[in-house]
């Protein structure tokens, strides 16, 4: 019989540690059978190795891997969400019994690290772009379930919007998009389909016109412009590879065709299949893009979380695997992305290279299962890796 439910764990299951890999379920009973469900560890979660030509990353996904952990008696400390990082750097440490962790950390890790790796490409992507508009319009690369998560990393990232639906309702964002090239091919033309579109939604803000349909990219922009008039915000192009030829100098077609037409203040909007290496090379010719698959499947942020720090009763031991470092660590920041790691109570010995004092970027987020620093929002951790972007030496 054919199974018609759609692949979604409930939250419930999730946060039950259902979702987990059948090894921690064994290893926890293990314990359990063998009395040694109190020992108590310190889990490092922490980056040992970044994507090649990844110089950094963007730690996120913070606020959902501790909901997990309420109501547990097990203490977190955590760099705050948004933060950038470089290769080694301890991102958390959970400390507390281990078979009360032990089920969680598949879900912890699966949050932490698509979290990080959408974000982090996100961010890439905004820091090339610059001033210009970046879009997030890849929901149609993967699965509905996790589109909320898509949506919520890319925007906190730095793009400048998202086209969920459903962002709106749960992440507070309303939807930015243009029309499909469905809405144009049902009407058949192309001038029709945009005034209708400028007739129910003109009043919302300036129209995007998509303007590769039927016809040659220049021809349809100029005529965007002269039948939409004032209405017309800007023009997107989402010529597919194969008809494409050099985009820059398509963009550029269209740019002097407008302007010498006295539209001027018609933007230029390019999406489909768009990656850095297009941004680089268009960033200086349009206005905007619409960013989707290259973000919704990024390079993988690699994140592990390690046992560190083992206390049987007898107060915390340094140990771990190896190609790992005992004991549990904090980061330390001076301006500009220059840190230091120390152990997790002890501050490092030397000054800046500035002189002034590095800055302890980790702190305890939740104790004996409770949230004990203020978590900031999807808004703040956005401008805290916007502010990053600008002020950072990467």
């Amino acid at each position: 019989m054919v199974n018609k439910r759609i692949m979604i764990p409930t939250e419930e299951e999730i946060k039950e540690g259902l979702v987990t890999d059948i090894y921690f379920y064994r290893t926890k009973r293990i314990l359990e059978e063998a009395g040694l469900a109190d020992v108590k560890v310190r889990m490092e979660v922490h980056s040992y190795k970044l994507p090649s030509n990844y110089k950094w990353a963007v730690f996120a996904g913070l606020s959902e891997a501790i909901s997990l952990l309420e109501g547990k008696d097990i203490t977190v400390y955590a760099l705050p969400e948004g933060t950038f990082y470089r290769e080694k750097a301890p991102l958390m440490v959970i400390e507390g019994k281990y078979s009360d962790m032990a089920m969680f950390e598949t879900a912890i890790l699966g949050i932490l690290r698509h979290a990080t790796s959408v974000t982090t490409k996100a961010a890439r992507i905004k820091k090339l772009a610059g001033d210009k508009a970046v879009l997030f319009f890849g929901l149609r690369s993967s699965h509905p379930a996790i589109s909320l998560v898509l949506d919520k990393y890319s925007y906190m990232g730095g793009l400048d919007g998202v086209s969920g639906l459903l962002a709106e309702k749960y992440l507070g964002l309303k939807p930015k998009g243009t029309m499909p090239h469905a809405l144009i091919i049902i009407f058949g033309n192309q001038v029709e389909a945009w005034k209708w579109y400028a007739e129910i939604y003109g009043k919302e803000s300036p129209i995007i016109a998509l303007v590769d349909t039927f016809m040659d990219e220049r021809y349809e922009s100029l005529l965007a412009a002269r039948e939409l008039g004032d209405k017309l915000g800007g023009v997107r192009l989402d010529t597919p590879g194969s008809r494409r030829g050099r985009m820059k100098d398509i963009v550029e077609e269209v740019r002097w065709t407008l302007d010498i037409n006295g539209y001027g203040n018609v933007n230029i909007i390019v999406s489909g299949g768009i990656d850095e290496d297009g941004i680089e090379e268009l960033r200086d010719v349009v206005d905007g893009f619409g960013v989707g698959t290259s973000i919704a499947w990024p390079k993988n942020v690699d994140i592990s979380m390690d046992i560190v720090e083992v206390d049987k009763g007898r107060g915390w031991e340094k140990i771990t695997k190896r190609g790992k470092l005992p004991g549990a660590k904090a980061l330390y920041r001076c301006p500009g992305i220059h840190d230091y790691i120390t152990l997790l109570d002890e501050e490092p010995s030397e000054s800046c290279p500035d002189g002034s004092k590095p800055t302890r970027l980790t702190r305890k987020i939740m104790e004996n299962g409770r949230v004990v620093d203020q978590l900031p929002g999807l808004i703040e951790v956005r401008e805290y890796v916007l502010r990053q972007l600008r002020e950072a030496e990467i």
